[in-house]
């Protein structure tokens, strides 16, 4: 049985390096504009079950401040002062 052996000649072809384009600057048009004004106006309403973890965090820092001396309750109340008037 005979083999043959031929070379083949492989040829590469320069790469070509590419340079990266530049993204396109879009201009705000009036309407993007106003919407997001009034997005950022509408206030979200909170719901009960974040209120109560805010109330939570800050009860927390409160005693924390005063090194856990006192009464938890009035912790939790200063707290719930707090963020009833960050909220309203």
């Amino acid at each position: 049985m005979a083999v043959s052996t031929t070379k083949k000649t492989v040829t590469k072809t320069p790469v070509k390096k590419s340079t990266p384009k530049k993204p396109a600057v879009k201009k705000a048009t009036a309407a993007k504009t106003t919407s997001s004004k009034t997005t950022t106006t509408k206030t979200r309403k909170i719901s009960a079950e974040e209120r109560y973890k805010m109330i939570e965090v800050a009860a927390y820092y409160i005693a924390e401040h005063n090194h856990f001396q006192g009464n938890a309750i009035d912790f939790w109340i200063a707290a719930e002062e707090e963020v009833n008037k960050k909220i309203a």
